[in-house]
């Protein structure tokens, strides 16, 4: 059927020790995205790279399966014996389902949670920016986004609008931890370092954000915040008790190293949002030291949360069902414009002298009979994909051949 493939790491099928290492920037999936369709072995390709998983998804000629966990690891640089077993590989139709479900937060830690739609776009501009993502790929995605629309908008997921950061700081409050009048640092001001910022401030925390120093521009930090120069961190870091570490750099933001010769003044409370991992895992050695990563704050599902999905499920069938319907039928796509040709011809023979009679003048006419040409072209599109979304692709193509067939021999 589809010669879609994907391959897959997340949170369910490795620890963010491995997961890390299969982890993209924006710039790094852009490069090999471009390596990809450069060696001619795909003909399109997204790479997906978030907190919680990352995914390699292309389109290509054949029917026979590439090798996307090699290919990945060369990608990386990873020796291809260790981590296969933690992999998923999805093709055709099950790839399909799988992406339109993804995009809508039913595979997240946290179900229905938003950031992963805006991940998946972002994927997909990446994509397009580097000239990777062909046709098959480019509608998929774009209906896969379209699905996850259709489900925020008519479905409240229990646990929607939730995110890692939120979910790290409820699981933290039923441990027992008050974040009320406490000093926080909070490593990170992009988009998940703010929203962490903003939620410590919420609760009452005395919160510093970290800002990198940059040439040009004025960079803005949440509301009631204080901030200091990145490089600074270790110097505030002492009088901290809580340290929440949340940016997409592949470099560590807190080494052992460094930690080890700060004078702790009390226990110290590390988080650790980001994947690759920011802090340095060697510092729970540290006495008076806790570190969290993102694992460390799994979901438990609810008998309401299952309903919700379910219910999820069957709103994308619809939107699933037309990209299949779409793939299996795009070869027609010219057929459907030829027809569209000759029933502007026919409209234009039954009409035409009822136009010219009219008493337009030549710019009138030619507007006008442009005007029913066009609308003529759009009914019948309209048509016959009604009856392949409704009737079935063979009923479709009987259609579109019977009618071509008419028009030729007319």
């Amino acid at each position: 059927m589809v010669n879609i493939q994907m391959i897959g790491i997340d949170h369910g099928t490795a620890p963010v020790e491995i997961r890390e290492r299969f982890a993209f920037t924006n710039a790094q999936s852009i490069k090999a995205m471009e390596t990809l369709v450069a060696s001619g072995k795909v003909g399109g390709c997204v790479i997906l790279s978030t907190c919680n998983r990352t995914e390699l998804w292309v389109s290509h000629e054949g029917d026979d399966s590439l090798p996307l966990y090699e290919m990945l690891c060369a990608l990386k640089g990873v020796e291809t014996g260790h981590f296969e077993d933690c992999f998923v590989n999805r093709s055709g139709k099950q790839a399909v389902e799988y992406l339109f479900e993804m995009t809508s937060g039913l595979h997240s830690m946290i179900v229905g949670e938003d950031q992963i739609l805006a991940q998946v776009k972002k994927a997909l501009e990446n994509a397009r920016n580097a000239q990777v993502c062909d046709n098959v790929l480019e509608v998929l995605f774009r209906s896969a986004v379209t699905g996850a629309k259709r489900v925020k908008t008519d479905l409240s997921l229990s646990t929607a609008n939730a995110s890692a950061v939120e979910l790290a700081i409820e699981k933290m409050q039923a441990r027992g931890f008050a974040f009320a009048g406490r000093k926080c640092l909070v490593i990170g001001n992009g988009e998940m370092g703010k929203r962490t910022a903003n939620a410590l401030v919420r609760l009452g925390a005395d919160v510093t954000v970290t800002v990198r120093q940059y040439r040009s521009g004025i960079v803005e930090i949440p509301e009631n915040c204080s901030r200091i120069n990145y490089g600074e961190r270790y110097q505030v870091l002492p009088a901290c008790d809580f340290i929440v570490s949340a940016t997409s750099s592949p470099n560590v933001t807190i080494k052992y190293e460094d930690l080890s010769a700060c004078p702790m003044e009390g226990e110290k409370i590390f988080i650790d949002l980001a994947v690759p991992r920011d802090i340095d895992p060697r510092i729970a050695e540290l006495e008076n030291v806790r570190l969290y990563d993102i694992d460390d704050f799994p979901v438990d599902a609810t008998e309401e949360l299952e309903l919700q999905t379910r219910a999820a499920r069957e709103l994308l069938a619809e939107q699933e069902h037309k990209f299949i319907s779409w793939y299996e039928c795009r070869d027609l796509i010219p057929a459907t414009g030829r027809i569209a040709d000759y029933m502007a011809r026919e409209v234009d023979l039954r009409v035409g002298s009822l136009v010219r009679d009219m008493g337009l003048d030549d710019g009138q006419n030619e507007k006008l009979t442009r005007a029913v040409d066009t609308a003529a072209g759009k009914v019948l599109r309209k048509l016959l994909f009604a009856v392949r979304d409704t009737a079935g692709v063979d009923v479709f193509r009987s259609c579109v051949e019977a009618m071509e067939t008419t028009y030729e021999n007319a």
